[in-house]
């Protein structure tokens, strides 16, 4: 067995006493885990004492409460945050202090646990984050150990597909029994949920499959020359049902003639992935712009939204791996949280750039910068 270091920061004995119980003989694993996962439990009482155990133990999960005698919670994040500890944070608070956790989230917590909580309210939080941290530190060895790594990677996937695929049985179940009755209209909400979850399942195994593809270095015998006005033309038509159905409007500007060399798939991947977001994020009625030009020795492809938009705190992480923008406006949308770190990989592996400009409810902006044609050696 693995065991995973979770240190619990609360001033409170009763806290920290109940999670040392509760993660004492519990265990996590999965299909695609090696091995199980059990927990050694550290305690601290105040944020001053929490910082030496995170320097000196490097605990894996840190249950962190935000109301502290000293240093608060929030600052025992930050310090972690500056510090680029491999370490899952989760917020553990009063609902009063909700809002405190929430921010705290943006900030770079995986999650919160309000309290008072329940054995299994704790246990359900510890399994998701035990997830998330194999998640993020197996994609780490991706790069490391190749396709060995990408294979099991596929593993994931199939877990992640069982939850919803075992609901859009059940509800398909219960429509052929009848069992809220013979009015289709009473099965509206069972239909609804079905649907979200497949263009969920859709939406992650398409990204999975993407991810994948992503290679260490360009094969420079798929480069070819390409007109990106021409490529995001392409990936219009694609997209162009999902934007009738919300109303939102496709505009195409290209200002210079600029040609790029690089593998195409590798460029779809790129568009689509930023020209589905500006619609699935835009409003009803919306307008998503693109303009293509040229600065120096970049091409630059421009795709502007009349969407949501992002804080700038979420901006900061918006590139990261298993990165997904949580709040009311995008509860309801499919997304993987690995769109945008694959763009980014990409545009790295070419010398380009992306980059964001955003504010919440007024759009945002992502600036593709490409070198031009480049000389065939």
């Amino acid at each position: 067995m693995a065991e995973l270091k979770v240190l619990i920061v609360d001033d409170e004995a009763g806290i920290r006493s109940g999670v040392s119980r509760i993660l004492n003989r519990f265990r996590v694993t999965y299909p695609f885990m090696d091995e199980a996962y059990t927990y050694k439990v550290l305690e601290a009482e105040t944020g001053e004492k929490g910082l030496e155990i995170i320097d000196s133990e490097q605990p894996d999960i840190v249950l962190l409460d935000n109301k502290l005698p000293g240093i608060s919670g929030v600052e025992v994040l930050d310090y972690i945050k500056q510090k680029n500890y491999d370490i899952v944070v989760a917020m553990i608070t009063s609902y009063a202090s909700l809002d405190v956790a929430l921010r705290a989230t943006r900030d770079g917590a995986t999650d919160f646990i309000p309290k008072p909580f329940t054995p299994q309210e704790l246990k359900s939080s510890i399994e998701n984050i035990t997830k998330q941290q194999y998640l993020k530190r197996i994609t780490s060895r991706m790069k490391e150990e190749g396709k060995k790594i990408r294979f099991r990677f596929l593993s994931v996937l199939s877990h992640e597909l069982k939850s919803p695929l075992n609901a859009v049985e059940g509800y398909l179940n219960m429509m052929r029994d009848r069992e809220a009755g013979n009015d289709i209209n009473d099965y509206a909400e069972m239909i609804e949920r079905s649907i979200q979850r497949i263009q969920g399942m859709r939406t992650l195994i398409m990204d999975l499959l993407d991810f994948t593809k992503i290679k260490l270095e360009v094969k420079k015998d798929k480069v070819v020359e390409l007109d990106p006005a021409l490529l995001m033309t392409q990936c219009v038509e694609t997209i162009n049902p999902l934007a009738i159905q919300k109303d939102v409007s496709i505009v195409i500007e290209k200002k210079s003639d600029v040609i790029i060399s690089a593998d195409e798939e590798d460029m779809n991947i790129i568009f689509n992935n930023l020209l589905s977001n500006a619609v699935k994020y835009n409003k009803e009625g919306g307008q998503v712009v693109i303009t293509i030009d040229r600065e120096g020795n970049d091409a630059v492809m421009e795709v502007k939204d009349t969407g949501i938009g992002i804080s700038s705190e979420d901006q900061q992480v918006l590139f990261n791996e298993f990165v997904r923008i949580k709040n009311d406006k995008t509860r309801n949308i499919a997304g993987s949280g690995l769109g945008l770190s694959i763009v980014k990989k990409i545009a790295d592996l070419y010398q380009g750039s992306i980059t964001v400009a955003s504010r919440p409810d007024e759009g945002s902006v992502f600036k593709l910068k490409l070198p031009v044609r480049q000389e065939k050696e």
